[in-house]
């Protein structure tokens, strides 16, 4: 059964012109929790003036083009509400932002903010704005996910809590790890932009079982 984000039932609910934070390597997904940590005084002014009107960011990677200063930014990116908020003793801001939908990048508006703003197209994510708890993946699908990751955490030396991983629902799963583990900023990006949560979910397999795959082809020390 679907269930509606709260706040946002239609796409036409959502702010137009959007704050964007571009941030490489940083996934935010709907339904996902992305905590940050803001130091810098642009951002910090953004963060001032969400926090006075819609509460909301758009996080987004950038792409090839553009300058260092202001780099050309990926088509695709998620819109955050702000849902946790502190300020820190020597003037840092620590957020978290609840994902609620993904948009495509359009104009951006040169105003005079020091921080960048843009148009939001959401028209094709639609469907973000209500999250489906009942969907899971067949078992055999779930068999070849636990054995890719698996293989990733030991490639890579990290753990999780393997009886959270087995009894969370899908949604859950792939986007704690979608955004959690270090994949390439360009992998993150296809996880944003796959079709729907099944299909995350396949993307996801596929991104673990080619890291599994290179590391098979590593040479191994003989001892």
């Amino acid at each position: 059964m679907k269930k509606p984000l709260p706040g946002y039932r239609r796409i036409g609910d959502l702010p137009q012109l959007i704050p964007v934070f571009p941030l490489d390597g940083a996934l935010l997904l709907p339904g996902g929790e992305l905590p940050l940590q803001i130091f810098e005084p642009r951002y910090l002014n953004m963060v001032d003036d969400v926090m006075a009107g819609e509460r909301v960011i758009g996080m987004i990677q950038s792409r090839p083009g553009g300058d260092r200063a202001r780099p050309a930014l990926a088509k695709v990116g998620c819109l955050g509400r702000v849902t946790s908020y502190a300020e820190t003793q020597d003037g840092r801001y620590l957020v978290t932002l609840t994902g609620v939908c993904r948009f495509h990048a359009g104009d951006e508006l040169g105003l005079k903010t020091p921080y960048r703003q843009l148009r939001a197209n959401y028209a094709a994510y639609e469907s973000d704005l209500a999250r489906d708890e009942a969907v899971e993946a067949p078992e055999a699908a779930r068999a070849r996910f636990a054995r890719a990751l698996k293989s990733y955490l030991n490639h890579r030396e990290l753990d999780i809590d393997w009886e959270t991983a087995r009894t969370a629902p899908l949604e859950a799963l792939v986007n704690s790890l979608s955004m959690g583990l270090p994949f390439e900023p360009r992998e993150k990006q296809a996880l944003l932009e796959a079709d729907g949560l099944v299909r995350r979910f396949e993307t996801l397999t596929a991104l673990l079982e080619i890291d599994a795959s290179e590391s098979d082809d590593e040479p191994h020390s003989v001892q």
